[in-house]
C-alpha cells in the first residue's frame, strides 16, 4: 500500500522556510541558489511532491501576484519562472519515483495558444512520481497534434491544462476532438473558472482544482469513457445566435474603431504616447477577446471579472481606469444589433460604477 503524499509532509515550518528561501533566490534570479534550495531539502528527506506542489508551485504563483501588483516586470516575471521551470528538472532529475509505471499512460498538454506551462508540468511530474507513464506535450499544443499522438500511444487519458480564460473555445475543441477518439479529458487550471464551473460546460470528463487533486482523482479509477457522437453544440446551444462568431471575425476592426473614437470621449487620451497607443490598442484587443469568450461561454461573469482585474491591474501601473467605462460604452454602440453582447457590456458598466472607487489603494 503506498504512503500518501501527506503523510510524508514535514513540518508547516519547514515549507514555509523553504518557499521564503526559494523565492528570495528566485527574485534574485539566482538559479544555483535556487536549485541549492530545493535538492538540500531533497537530500534532508523532503518529499518530491512536496517540494514540487507545497514549494515550488506556491512561489510560482507568488510570481504572478507580484507582476499583478507592478512590483515585478515583466522580464523579471519571465526569468523568475524560467528558474522555477529549471528547478522543477533538476528535482525530478534526482527524485526517484515512489513506483515503477504501472498504472496507466496519461497524456499531459496544454491548450493550443496556452504559453503558462509550468502547472502542466507539475502535474506531469507528480504523476510520474505517482507511477504512471507520462507524456508531457508542453505549451500550446495544436489540436491535431494532440489527437494524432493519443491515435499513436492509446492514452487512458488527456490531462488538459489551461490558465488563459480566453483559450476556452479551443479548449472545448479539443476537449470534443479527444473523447470523439474515446479518450477521456481530465481538465484544470484558473480558465476552467471556480470551482471547475467553465470544465463542466464544456463537458469535460473531470476536473481537478491543482495537480494533487489531479493526480488523486486519476488514482481512484478509470475516467468514465465519454460517448464518441459528442457535439460542442450540444454544450452551447446558445452559440446559434452567431453572435461570438461575428464578434470574433471582426474583432480587429472593433478595436480599431473604439480606438478611434476613444479620444474623443476620454481626452487625456490626446497627449498619450505612440507606445502608449499601443499599449491601449492592446488593452482594447484583450477586452474585445475576453467578450469574444463570454459570448462563447453565456456568461457574463467572466467578463465582468476581467474588467475588474484589469481596472487593477492598471491602477497598479499608474494608469487612470476611469478610462475603461468609455471604451466599453463605445463597444456597446457599435455591437447594438447584438443583445447578448450588449448585456454583458452593460452588466460590466454597472459592476464598475458600484465597485469602491478604489483598487489596490489606489483611487480609480
Amino acid at each position: 500500500m503506498r504512503t500518501s503524499t501527506r503523510d510524508r509532509l514535514p513540518d508547516s515550518g519547514v515549507v514555509e522556510r523553504l518557499v521564503d528561501e526559494l523565492w528570495e533566490a528566485v527574485v534574485a534570479t539566482h538559479e544555483r541558489r535556487a536549485t541549492d534550495v530545493v535538492l538540500r531539502a531533497l537530500a534532508d528527506g523532503v518529499h518530491p511532491e512536496t517540494l514540487l506542489l507545497d514549494v515550488i508551485a506556491p512561489v510560482q504563483g507568488k510570481v504572478g501576484e507580484e507582476w499583478a501588483a507592478n512590483r515585478l516586470s515583466v522580464a523579471q516575471e519571465h526569468a523568475a519562472t524560467a528558474i522555477n521551470e529549471r528547478v522543477v528538472t533538476a528535482l525530478t532529475l534526482h527524485a526517484a519515483p515512489d513506483a515503477a509505471p504501472d498504472q496507466g499512460r496519461i497524456t499531459v498538454s496544454c491548450v493550443d495558444g496556452e504559453w503558462h506551462a509550468l502547472p502542466a508540468r507539475l502535474l506531469a511530474e507528480v504523476l510520474t512520481l505517482r507511477g504512471w507513464q507520462v507524456d508531457y506535450l508542453g505549451a500550446q499544443v495544436p489540436t491535431p497534434h494532440l489527437v494524432g499522438h493519443l491515435h499513436r500511444t492509446d492514452a487512458d487519458a488527456v490531462a488538459l491544462s489551461g490558465s488563459i480564460a480566453v483559450r476556452l473555445p479551443t479548449a472545448h475543441a479539443a476537449i470534443t476532438a479527444c473523447q470523439a477518439i474515446g479518450v477521456p479529458v481530465l481538465v484544470g487550471g484558473a480558465a476552467f473558472g471556480p470551482g471547475g464551473r467553465y470544465a463542466r460546460l464544456l463537458g469535460a470528463d473531470a476536473w481537478a482544482p491543482d495537480a494533487r487533486a489531479a493526480a488523486d482523482r486519476l488514482a481512484r479509477g478509470p475516467l468514465p469513457r465519454p460517448q464518441p457522437d459528442h457535439q460542442p453544440a450540444d454544450d452551447l446551444p446558445h452559440l446559434a445566435d452567431q453572435e461570438y462568431t461575428m464578434v470574433t471575425r471582426n474583432s480587429a476592426s472593433l478595436v480599431r474603431t473604439v480606438l478611434a473614437s476613444l479620444e474623443e470621449a476620454f481626452p487625456a487620451m490626446r497627449g498619450y504616447s505612440a507606445a502608449q497607443r499601443e499599449r491601449t490598442a492592446e488593452d482594447l484587443a484583450h477586452i474585445v477577446e475576453f467578450l469574444a469568450t463570454a459570448l462563447y461561454l453565456g456568461d457574463a461573469e467572466l467578463f465582468t471579472g476581467f474588467v475588474t482585474w484589469t481596472a487593477g491591474i492598471l491602477t497598479a501601473r499608474g494608469v487612470p481606469a476611469h478610462s475603461l467605462p468609455p471604451a466599453l460604452g463605445i463597444l456597446a454602440r457599435e455591437l447594438k444589433d447584438f443583445p447578448r453582447a450588449v448585456n454583458i457590456l452593460e452588466q460590466a458598466l454597472d459592476t464598475f460604477a458600484t465597485a469602491p472607487r478604489t483598487i489596490a489603494g489606489k483611487p480609480l
